[in-house]
């Protein structure tokens, strides 16, 4: 067995290379416009009252530069269409990936208008988040017939997890989503730990894909190549994160805001689901699942315990900041633990099909 066929396999650089030097060069002219436009309509970021003192010279610098992202990733995924073939998934994640942009946008506008660090209600995003999250589940098992299967990493098992599927999607997107959210809080953290991973998943549809099929058989993956190709939204992506990071990483001349941030979080979550790789996000992703557990752990116990705190502030790069590490430090610590976690799982993802085929 090929994997996943012949023309995938041998077109994979070039499938991957199209959407993401497209995204890049997009995002990165459409960046370089928006900042002097973003400094005349004084669209700029007002820092935390509570963040560390070296954040406050940051105040001022043009945010909500996820406009760009949103931008050149539409552009790379719908090139990569034409070339490819259109998808209908691969559209839908895309709606995902601008619906969540436009929910941090609304979040970003108030806190521009408003003049302070706070948007959009809690409950309020959380509720936006939830509907759009719904939309894209109720897409996946009903006009798209996903089924409701998922396949469990590195076993490459399918289980059936019947009605709850649509819960579990939803439950994905909106923690993905998320967990972005608070990891943007370093100049160049988001976009380069998102760079990382999206960059990485490709590489995981392949094999994995060609993996599962062996396990589960077609039933459960029915359509192998218009899957990798839902996938090619990864490679655009990855581009549109560097061509941003250019202009975001430190001393950032711009912020991606809630933009940028829930945009790609929920798009990274919808794709991985519809390339069925989403139970890989916890171990490629880990920095941003450690943003999302300091948080927690640490309101938990600062209500539960009286004020007690765990860290010295949350999300967990603010601790390392007070602990006195350079902002730059923790960036390159972060990237790097995720570079590395994506290393690994390839690595035995391609152990596993060497034993397989060998």
């Amino acid at each position: 067995m090929l994997l996943p066929s012949v023309s995938i396999e041998a077109n994979f650089a070039l499938q991957v290379a199209i959407p993401f030097a497209v995204a890049c060069l997009v995002t990165a002219a459409v960046t370089s416009a928006l900042i002097p436009w973003l400094k005349k309509a004084h669209s700029t970021q007002t820092t935390y009252e509570l963040a560390p003192e070296e954040h406050k010279a940051k105040s001022g610098t043009p945010t909500m530069g996820g406009i760009a992202i949103i931008i050149g990733a539409v552009a790379g995924s719908g090139v990569s269409m034409l070339i490819y073939g259109f998808s209908q998934n691969l559209l839908v994640i895309l709606l995902a990936f601008a619906v969540f942009g436009l929910i941090g946008f609304v979040d970003d506008w108030q806190k521009i208008s408003r003049r302070r660090n706070l948007g959009l209600r809690a409950r309020h995003k959380l509720a936006l988040q939830i509907v759009a999250g719904l939309a894209v589940a109720l897409w996946y098992v009903l006009p798209a017939k996903m089924g409701t299967w998922i396949i469990i990493p590195f076993s490459w098992k399918a289980f059936d997890i019947g009605p709850f599927m649509i819960a579990y999607i939803v439950f994905i997107i909106v923690a993905m989503a998320n967990a972005v959210n608070l990891t943007d809080g370093l100049d160049g953290l988001a976009s380069c730990t998102s760079f990382v991973v999206s960059i990485f998943f490709p590489i995981f549809a392949m094999i994995g894909f060609g993996l599962s099929l062996m396990k589960t058989g077609p039933y459960v993956i029915p359509n192998l190549s218009q899957n990798f190709g839902d996938a090619m939204f990864f490679a655009a992506l990855a581009g549109a994160c560097i061509g941003f990071l250019f202009f975001n990483r430190h001393p950032a001349k711009i912020f991606m805001g809630d933009t940028g941030s829930l945009a790609i979080g929920g798009g990274i979550a919808a794709c991985a689901i519809f390339t069925r790789m989403e139970l890989l996000l916890p171990i490629a992703g880990f920095v941003f699942v450690a943003e999302v557990l300091s948080d927690i752990i640490q309101v938990s116990v600062f209500k539960a315990c009286h004020g007690k705190r765990v860290f010295k502030m949350a999300p967990l790069h603010h601790h390392f900041e007070l602990s006195g590490w350079h902002e730059k430090k923790v960036v390159t610590v972060f990237v790097s633990v995720t570079f590395l976690l994506c290393v690994i799982c390839t690595a035995v993802m391609i152990a596993q099909w060497s034993k397989v085929v060998g």
